[in-house]
């Protein structure tokens, strides 16, 4: 499964770019294996990957993972289904008004653990994120977190992940060839209402030592 370490994206703050990448390897398998994709009149630049219930990496089963084709060289995503035991507020501890959360952060993927990165609705994607779809947007920027963190209900259509998914040229693609992976259109309320499976997963007594 997809455990690569190596990030194309290296800076918590993404310069302004237009998003006009060309349809990619990904987007290629998207098209062929979702009806009327190939006549959409927008490059895809995302699409959802749900993984097979049996894969034997513990970090991908039962993930649902965004994943942007125009980031890099190759694919890279976040898994959007996991979320940690580590509340909102570890983030900012100085922010105060987020003590009252309940909200926790997700586990994105095993790339650059330390890193942040977080998912919003926004109909236009403001200065430093992209648009991943219409009405959702994605960021590593931690000043344009603190804004979204400073409004009146600060985690509404917001979903913060530490760490991101990464994949080496062509290993995704192949992974899709062999079946490890489910591909779906990117909406904002899938985002938001997938079934979540807890990060790290609970040990069964056949784990336990």
């Amino acid at each position: 499964m997809a455990r690569a370490r190596v990030s194309p994206v290296r800076r918590a703050r993404w310069p302004p770019r237009t998003i006009a990448a060309a349809l990619g390897a990904v987007a290629s398998f998207l098209a062929a294996s979702c009806p009327g994709a190939a006549a959409d009149s927008k490059p895809v630049t995302a699409i959802l990957l749900t993984a097979r219930a049996d894969v034997s990496d513990s970090d991908f089963a039962d993930s649902v993972v965004l994943v942007m084709n125009n980031l890099g060289p190759a694919p890279i995503g976040v898994i959007v289904n996991k979320p940690t035991a580590i509340p909102v507020a570890k983030l900012f501890p100085d922010l105060k008004r987020l003590a009252a959360l309940h909200d926790k952060l997700y586990f994105g993927g095993p790339v650059e653990f330390g890193s942040v990165w977080f998912v919003f609705r926004a109909p236009v994607a403001p200065e430093h994120a992209i648009q991943a779809s219409d009405g959702l947007c994605i960021s590593a920027d931690r000043d344009l977190l603190l804004h979204l963190l400073g409004r009146e209900k600060p985690m509404e259509g917001l979903r913060i992940f530490v760490g991101h998914s990464g994949w080496a040229p062509g290993q995704l693609e192949a992974e899709i060839a062999r079946g490890d992976w489910t591909l779906g259109r990117v909406e904002s309320e899938a985002i938001f209402s997938k079934a979540e499976h807890p990060w790290p997963a609970p040990r069964g007594p056949k784990d336990s030592t």
